[in-house]
């Protein structure tokens, strides 16, 4: 029984980002130093992200707590890339490692540096977060949230993640002013509206 034929095994994993993020990346400010604009810009990301088609209503952000610095934006590439990992924390945290040339982003070398998010991590971004050397996990809406509005699968995060988090020195805080409305009400209409596409690996 003769099996499929395969192309050769690749030699590299490269996932660059969209045209249109790359401009978004060069419009945004150096500097943000209040949580609402943090907030502002991770939504106007997840909405673009979704129109353009490249991936969920999901974005990021990471930066410097102490100089307000942006390291890295980010969104979610699954439909960009067609590689599943790549969710908004994934592609977030890698940009700022390529950025600062270190796997390390500043925990354990004395730097306080904050993922921005619109939606907590989901199992798989959870572990990367951890790993990454960030300092804390800013987030609006959560996963039970995120599950019943767009159908995605969070997978099994524990439910003492974010004391888990603390344990290892890296501060949670969810969200629940504007910027928390403004990302929830974002996820209504973009599912609403029928143009996010859902991809869980069980073909849901």
């Amino acid at each position: 029984m003769s099996g499929s034929v395969l192309a050769p095994f690749p030699t590299e994993l490269r996932v660059g980002v969209p045209d249109w993020l790359r401009e978004a990346q060069a419009a945004t400010p150096a500097q943000l130093h209040d949580r609402s604009e943090r907030f502002a810009l991770v939504t106007a990301l997840a909405t673009r992200n979704v129109e353009e088609g490249t991936g969920g209503p999901f974005a990021a952000v990471v930066v410097d707590d102490e100089t307000g610095d942006v390291l890295s934006i980010g969104t979610n590439l699954v439909l960009h890339s067609d590689v599943a990992s790549m969710h908004a924390e994934v592609v977030t945290l890698g940009l700022a490692h390529a950025r600062l040339g270190s796997w390390n982003l500043g925990r354990d070398v004395g730097r306080r540096r904050t993922l921005v998010v619109n939606a907590q991590p989901c199992v798989m971004c959870l572990g990367a977060l951890l790993w990454s050397g960030v300092s804390a996990v800013e987030y609006a809406a959560d996963c039970a949230t995120v599950e019943r509005i767009t159908g995605f699968d969070e997978g099994p995060v524990p439910e003492d993640w974010d004391e888990q988090l603390r344990a290892r020195g890296i501060d949670v805080h969810q969200e629940h002013g504007v910027g928390a409305e403004d990302a929830l009400h974002r996820f209504r209409e973009l599912v609403d509206s029928g143009v996010t596409a859902r991809y869980n690996g069980d073909g849901a």
